[in-house]
């Protein structure tokens, strides 16, 4: 058995109520699963919005090797934000209700896999986004995602059908906005759209695909502009989500930048890696490269 002090030492920080895995039974995961002769480790639930930005902070001060996110897209957007420019690096647990960033990264979406994957992933830096100064690492977006975002957060059951549910029941009487849009170039975009994402990863989550060139370490963010299609083509843009194809559509626009201004006529809200945040009328938008480092396959 290895010495204490030549082992790393991991920080889990759970919440206990993302998703709909049972979370009372991961302390028992962590003793079977995790390799005990690499790592010490001690485990938080979160206590209440926020408190994994805290303890990251807390954890990346106290120069721990590692913090691993157990929760969905929005447990990993707080602890990740108290680790940014850091040397800590943030590991997942999947077990939200979309789980858009470890889809795209191919962690596994079960307990045991993602922590043989602490056990044995590689270190890698990925760049996060800044919007009006709040992080996101995976998407965030205004609109009709928005919208579904900030519903979603109000319903006590989360989960596909109740994302479906949502957006069948919202979308034929949304009306588009007007934004106008500048993009690092000073390029300038006038556009009615449903909605309008700002990928750093690919998805949404239950592998809907927004951008699907959208890579985690590029020093870009993909600017995806999304005009409102008539229902009854929305099964083909579903389609072509799911085949990462979207890209293709005659409704979607594609931009590469590294930051860009986004000009609204409300200050509703924004959502930011599927968590809905009110921010001002005009957004300003930067990826910050680099700035995180994660375990990977």
């Amino acid at each position: 058995m290895r010495d204490n002090k030549f082992k790393k030492n991991i920080l889990f920080v759970v919440n206990p109520i993302a998703g709909h895995s049972q979370k009372e039974e991961f302390p028992d995961f962590v003793k079977r699963m995790l390799d005990h002769d690499q790592f010490n480790y001690r485990i938080e639930f979160t206590q209440y919005a926020g408190h994994a930005i805290l303890l990251g902070i807390d954890a990346a001060n106290e120069g721990l090797d590692m913090v691993v996110a157990v929760g969905g897209d929005g447990t990993i957007n707080e602890v990740a934000r108290g680790l940014i420019n850091s040397e800590t690096t943030l590991g997942i647990i999947p077990s939200g209700s979309g789980n858009g960033l470890a889809r795209h990264l191919n962690i596994p979406l079960n307990f045991e896999g993602a922590l043989q994957l602490i056990n044995s992933g590689k270190k890698s830096k990925i760049d996060t986004g800044i919007i009006n100064g709040q992080t996101f690492v995976s998407i965030a977006g205004v609109g009709f995602d928005a919208l579904v975002a900030d519903l979603f957060a109000k319903e006590p059951n989360r989960g596909f059908l109740t994302y479906f549910k949502i957006v069948a029941t919202h979308y034929q009487r949304y009306k588009p906005e007007n934004y106008t849009i500048v993009l690092d170039n000073q390029q300038i975009i006038k556009t009615t759209a449903l909605f309008i994402s700002l990928a750093n990863s690919n998805q949404f989550g239950y592998n809907t695909t927004i951008a699907p060139e959208a890579e985690l370490n590029d020093g870009l963010l993909d600017v995806c502009i999304i005009e409102k299609p008539n229902i009854f083509d929305m099964p083909l843009i579903i389609n072509l989500m799911l085949l990462k194809i979207i890209h293709k559509s005659k409704f979607v626009q594609i931009y590469k930048v590294k930051n860009l201004e986004i000009k609204r006529t409300k200050n509703k809200v924004v959502n930011i890696d599927g968590e809905p945040i009110k921010l001002e009328k005009d957004l300003r938008i930067e990826v910050n490269p680099l700035s995180l480092n994660i375990i990977i396959p």
